[in-house]
């Protein structure tokens, strides 16, 4: 199992304004890049939040692209997500998964919708490490994390994150908006996730930096 983090953010951070105004951030070189990520990975991992908010496909769109399109994956506990979203809509031709502390509703299961059922954390929170061997018991075993900042924060407290693509944009949106990464529960640096820097580009107007794991 392999787990890539992909963060957009501002210089100082942040991935929306308070209103959540995201998009968007990095620039369209850099938006390429995380098309081509996706192509590289079995499944596309984000939370509900960031699912209702943005109504996304979570697809390849490449030029030329003609390989398969990663599953996608919605962390959603208690299956909020909507019946007329691009997800639902299009899960009959990509694979669609949806992780709930629940056992499945029939709406979900008749849209063709995957649901896995798994055991719960904190405030109902799917429990990652059996997320992650649920998916890896579907034949995916290389997962691209995209947000948002709780959902980056549950991987990183669970020490998951094997790679970070991280995608900063020269902007300051400053403290009133949303962080990338959610609280850590960090009592002392030591406790702090350490990963080593493996490479860096500019992409356009932004930077792309990657990091692994120590």
């Amino acid at each position: 199992m392999s787990v890539s983090l992909k963060l957009a953010t501002s210089l100082d951070g942040r991935i929306a304004t308070g209103t959540g105004e995201s998009r968007w951030i990095t620039g369209n070189e850099a938006r390429q890049q995380v098309h081509r990520l996706r192509a590289e990975h079995d499944a596309v991992v984000v939370g509900v939040e960031t699912a209702l908010a943005d109504d996304p496909e979570l697809t390849v769109r490449l030029a030329g692209f003609n390989g398969p399109q990663p599953a996608r994956v919605v962390l959603d506990s208690r299956q909020r997500l909507a019946d007329g979203c691009k997800l639902i809509a299009t899960s009959r031709d990509i694979p669609t998964y949806l992780i709930s502390t629940a056992p499945p509703e029939a709406r979900l299961i008749d849209a063709g919708v995957r649901v896995l059922q798994v055991h719960a954390v904190g405030d109902e929170r799917p429990e990652l490490l059996d997320v992650v061997r649920a998916l890896a018991a579907e034949g995916l075993d290389r997962l691209f994390v995209e947000g948002g900042g709780q959902v980056a924060a549950s991987f990183l407290r669970c020490g998951l994150v094997d790679r970070l693509e991280w995608f900063r944009a020269p902007m300051i949106i400053g403290g009133e908006g949303r962080p990338g990464v959610g609280a850590l529960a960090i009592q002392a640096l030591s406790d702090a996730p350490r990963l080593k820097r493996v490479d860096l580009q500019l992409l356009g107007p932004d930077v792309w930096e990657r990091y692994e794991r120590i």
